[in-house]
């Protein structure tokens, strides 16, 4: 039985293991967290403000990154990245800007970038000329807010921005500009209303929407709005840079002391990145504050760091460990994402995957695990090695796989996995999730057991190493976990279709690593594998517009769709079911 030692790295200095990325200045850990030790002294640094909120690719997560390797190389583990480094490089988009090809022109009259309009962010970079339509709220809502989007095909579509302080779906730029893109508007013009500001592009992460987009400042609003009340001509040109940043995921390695064992592989990971300064994804979208998500996943990571350390002092498993930060997350699992299509192990001798995210906030000694249905024996081996804890955590165990964490990337390659979980809480995606609200006590339990897992899978000279067998299909595959269908951002509504999108972006469209038992994706024919490109009519360039054309759609509605199939075009019918 493992037991998380808090003092294993307690007065080690962080070493020299600096990241593949540019020169930078990273805080001292001990002005940080002082004489802290254990899961403390990680999750006080991960989350100290000093880091800026870890977001991917900004200069906090590579000191997280920094940080996490040098407590690894301090273990004596072996670094698993590239290079010989404890790094694996991928790149993600943290911002955008304009080129110098921005033009519009309406009805003979040139408008100033910068003062009367500007590009969105999410804004396809190209000119389109064409006749301007107004489309009023441009948006097709069920729900009754708008009217039916008609008349837009072709046509330069001008609708009316969101009113200065509201919130929601439906009132969202980037949601108008793909809906109105769906229906076949050669682009998009969003009139401001007073007191709103042009569009700042530097931190807009979103995807293309696949058309030029622009915003018109209020003091051009009338103009531009009788012009295409008129059907005057119209012509914008918009030229967009996406601003890319590398992110790290940082790999150690505990080899197996086994030769028939050495090669095969149990992964223990956490992902290290959060929010930074908030916006997509914030629960406090109004604000610019720092989001320290300190159970998000610090806690985890902090977890994990401990794990590695307990198992790295031996005895030796049989079995390899691999502990994996990583970072993307937030983004949508773009680093475990990045790591299952370049894996620097074998997927095929990857025996499990144990993950850990916002295990800081255990009450009563209430432990969730998800992925309890991906390998028969984890019921009987989650027992045994819970049962023999001085302190027995009161374990909820959710039999899927899939979730929105890491886990669900390496389900998708048929990897049995557990995610453990303390649940959610009213810090959630808010500046407000620091670290003096973690139950530090809880996660170091939560690794006791965590380590007693991954050690029973690696096998020891005393034990053995245990045997999964993986299960594909699930029971009650919704049974207490968010679905990872595209998410209503309101409440009240929610079609159902039970998907499990790949999170990896494509060129176009959204690839399914699954579908959910007796879902209506699975009703419909639609197979892992399969990658979406058109849903109720629209087209599908990614899961921005997977959500969005979700949304539009009532429970019980009959939607046809169409998936790219080995390269061929196959067109499915789908009744929607309610989401619970």
């Amino acid at each position: 039985m493992i037991r998380i030692a808090g003092a294993i790295l307690a007065a080690t200095a962080v070493v020299a293991t600096a990241s593949p990325l540019a020169a930078q200045t990273c805080p001292d850990p001990t002005s940080i967290s002082g004489t802290a030790v254990g899961v403390e002294a990680h999750a006080r640094y991960l989350a100290d403000d000093a880091l800026e909120g870890r977001a991917s690719g900004s200069p906090g997560a590579r000191c997280a990154a920094d940080y996490l390797a040098s407590r690894f190389q301090a273990m004596g583990l072996t670094p698993a990245g590239e290079d010989g480094s404890f790094f694996q490089v991928f790149e993600v988009r943290v911002g955008a800007r304009p080129g110098p090809g921005n033009d519009l022109r309406i009805s003979g009259n040139t408008y100033e970038r910068g003062k009367t309009w500007q590009p969105y962010g999410f804004a396809a970079s190209g000119r389109t000329e064409a006749e301007l339509v107004y489309a009023g709220e441009g948006v097709s809502d069920p729900r009754g807010h708008g009217a039916p989007l008609t008349g837009v095909e072709g046509r330069i579509a001008v609708v009316e921005g969101p009113t200065v302080g509201a919130g929601g779906l439906y009132s969202d730029p980037h949601f108008k500009a793909s809906t109105l893109a769906g229906r076949g508007a050669a682009g998009v013009l969003i009139l401001l209303p007073e007191g709103a500001a042009l569009p700042v592009m530097a931190g807009e992460v979103r995807p293309s929407v696949g058309v030029p987009v622009a915003a018109v400042a209020a003091s051009e609003a009338d103009r531009v709005r009788e012009a295409a009340r008129r059907g005057d001509a119209g012509r914008v040109e918009v030229d967009v840079a996406p601003d890319m940043a590398d992110a790290l995921n940082v790999l150690a390695l505990l080899p197996g002391s086994e030769p028939a064992l050495a090669g095969e592989t149990v992964v223990v990971g956490a992902h290290y990145d959060h929010l930074g300064w908030g916006g997509e994804g914030s629960l406090a979208p109004d604000g610019r504050e720092i989001h320290n998500g300190a159970d998000d996943n610090a806690s985890g990571t902090a977890t994990l760091v401990e794990v590695a350390g307990s198992l790295a002092q031996g005895p030796r498993p049989g079995r390899s460990i691999l502990f994996m930060a990583f970072s993307g997350e937030e983004k949508g699992l773009l680093g475990s994402g990045h790591y299952v299509n370049a894996p620097v192990r074998p997927l095929e001798s990857t025996v499990a995957m144990i993950n850990m995210d916002m295990v800081g906030r255990l009450r009563e000694n209430t432990l969730t695990v998800y992925g309890l249905a991906t390998a028969e024996e984890w019921e009987g081996l989650l027992a045994e090695e819970n049962g023999a804890l001085p302190q027995p955590f009161r374990l909820s165990l959710i039999p899927d796989g899939y979730g929105p964490s890491d886990q669900s990337s390496f389900y998708g390659k048929g990897i049995p996995v557990l995610h453990f979980f303390t649940n959610t809480h009213e810090d959630y995606h808010r500046p407000s999730d620091d670290w003096h609200k973690l139950n530090l006590e809880g996660m170091s339990r939560i690794g006791d057991l965590v380590a007693d897992v991954a050690l029973r899978l690696a096998g020891t000279p005393a034990r053995g190493a245990a045997a999964l067998t993986a299960v594909t299909s699930q029971p009650n595959p919704h049974a207490g976990m968010p679905s990872t269908d595209p998410q209503p951002t309101s409440s009240g509504y929610g079609a159902y279709f039970g998907s499990i999108p790949d999170m990896t972006p494509l060129d176009f469209g959204v690839r399914f690593t699954g579908v959910r038992e007796d879902s209506p994706a699975e009703h419909a024919g639609v197979l892992s594998g399969d990658v979406l490109v058109s849903f109720g009519g629209k087209e599908i360039g990614d899961l921005y517009a997977f959500t969005y054309a979700l949304q539009e759609h009532r429970p019980g509605d009959e939607v046809e769709i169409v998936v790219l199939r080995e390269g061929e075009r196959v067109t499915l019918t789908a009744v929607l079911g309610q989401r619970r």
